[in-house]
C-alpha cells in the first residue's frame, strides 16, 4: 500500500470518527433537551384541568348543540374556583358540582327536543399539542372534565377549565401564569418552543401507542 493511499484511508477514518462524535453529541443534547422538556410538560399537565365536550355527530345541528352545551357549562361554572388555589382543590370542586352540571345540561337539551343522554366524568386522558389563543399546551395525559353528548362521535371542543382561561368560570378571566411558574409560562406562551413542541409530540405519540398496545395485550 503506497503512502498516498494510506493517508487517504487514515483521513477517511478520522472523518468517520469525527462524524460519529458529532452525531453522538447531537443525540445526547437532544435527549437532555427532551428530558428537560418532558419534566416541564408533565409538571404543566399536573397543574391544569381540561374541558372536553364531544358532540353526538358531525352534523351541523349536533355541532351547534355542542356549542350550546359549551355556553351552558360556562354559566353553570361561573365563579366556581373562587377558593381554589391548586388543581387538586379545583378537582374537588368540580367533582362536587359535576352531577349538577350534567343534570342541568340534560334538562336543557331535552327542553330543546333532543333525547341524547349526557355523560359527564373526570378522566385522565391523552391530548396532542393543543393551542388556544397565545397558549399552547404540550402533548400528554391531562386531568379533564369530559362531557359526552349522545354517541359522542362528532368533533370535540376543548379548553382549559382550570385555571378558567377560556371559559367564563370567574368574575375575571384567569391567566395560565396563575398556576404555572415563570419557566413553565414561557414554555406555553413563547413561539420559540415550536420545535420542542413538535419533537415532544412525536415522542409522546410514539410512547402513547406503545402503552396502548401493551395494555391491549395484557
Amino acid at each position: 500500500m503506497n503512502m498516498y493511499r494510506r493517508k487517504s484511508i487514515d483521513r477517511l477514518r478520522i472523518i468517520k470518527l469525527v462524524f460519529r462524535a458529532v452525531l453522538c453529541g447531537f443525540v445526547i443534547c437532544c435527549m437532555l433537551s427532551l428530558t428537560k422538556f418532558d419534566a416541564q410538560s408533565r409538571s404543566i399537565a399536573d397543574s391544569v384541568v381540561r374541558l372536553h365536550i364531544l358532540a353526538n355527530s358531525n352534523s351541523a345541528e349536533d355541532q351547534a348543540l355542542k356549542l350550546h352545551v359549551r355556553n351552558l357549562v360556562q354559566e353553570l361554572c361561573y365563579n366556581m374556583y373562587a377558593n381554589a388555589e391548586t388543581r387538586s382543590e379545583a378537582e374537588a370542586l368540580i367533582q362536587k358540582r359535576l352531577p349538577y352540571i350534567v343534570e342541568n345540561v340534560q334538562d336543557e337539551i331535552q327542553k330543546m327536543g333532543y333525547d341524547y343522554k349526557i355523560n359527564g366524568e373526570l378522566v385522565n386522558m391523552y391530548f396532542t399539542n393543543r393551542t388556544y389563543g397565545s397558549v399552547t399546551l404540550p402533548a400528554g395525559y391531562y386531568h379533564a372534565v369530559r362531557l359526552t353528548i349522545g354517541e359522542g362521535k362528532g368533533h370535540n371542543w376543548w379548553c382549559v377549565m382550570y385555571p378558567p382561561i377560556c371559559i367564563s368560570c370567574a368574575e375575571k378571566r384567569a391567566d395560565i401564569s396563575d398556576v404555572l411558574d415563570e419557566e413553565q409560562t414561557k414554555v406555553v406562551t413563547e413561539k420559540s418552543y415550536k420545535y420542542e413542541f413538535k419533537v415532544y409530540e412525536l415522542y409522546r405519540d410514539f410512547t402513547n401507542k406503545i402503552k396502548a398496545a401493551t395494555e391491549n395485550r395484557s
